[in-house]
């Protein structure tokens, strides 16, 4: 299957706890003010890849932690980033996911985007929410506004809430 992405890192340690694979997704419908990643807005900029490929580069790396799904916005592309996801899976990853979304979003949209509640039945920790300039901030690990989360995606949807992973 293939991928549109703006690219990925190796070895991130600030996409998440530990050694992390980062897949930047390339496209978003966000277009959030002051967003770190604004060239990755463009749905057709980045450069198309093989999820195989990609697959077998997280795979040799044996330091992984996990691996983080980013953007642009992943769910824009939920079958690539699903295929990617349980891969990790597979070998023993944890999953973490950037979104512009909120989870609730995430959830509304079930219905009407099937492929959103396959990809985030994969996801172990969801970084949810807009980028909100006005409340940015360098305090809060692993995010960049003070109005996102990281929420403990299977606990949330077993009980039928939004559960926060303990910081």
């Amino acid at each position: 299957m293939q991928i549109r992405i703006a690219g990925t890192v190796n070895d991130s340690i600030v996409d998440g706890p530990g050694f992390r694979f980062t897949i930047f997704t390339q496209g978003c419908p966000h277009h959030c003010e002051g967003c770190h990643n604004p060239k990755t807005h463009d749905f057709e900029g980045g450069r198309l890849q093989d999820t195989r490929e990609i697959i077998e580069k997280f795979r040799k790396n044996e330091l992984l932690d996990g691996i983080t799904l980013s953007g642009g916005e992943p769910f824009c592309q939920s079958q690539a980033c699903l295929e990617l996801a349980q891969a990790a899976h597979q070998i023993g990853l944890n999953v973490w996911c950037y979104t512009g979304y909120t989870f609730e979003e995430l959830k509304q949209g079930f219905d009407t985007h099937p492929e959103w509640a396959a990809l985030l039945h994969e996801v172990d920790v969801l970084v949810d929410g807009r980028f909100i300039l006005a409340e940015r901030t360098l305090e809060a690990r692993f995010r960049g506004s003070k109005n996102q989360r990281l929420i403990d995606v299977k606990a949330s949807l077993e009980q039928g809430q939004t559960i926060l992973v303990k910081e």
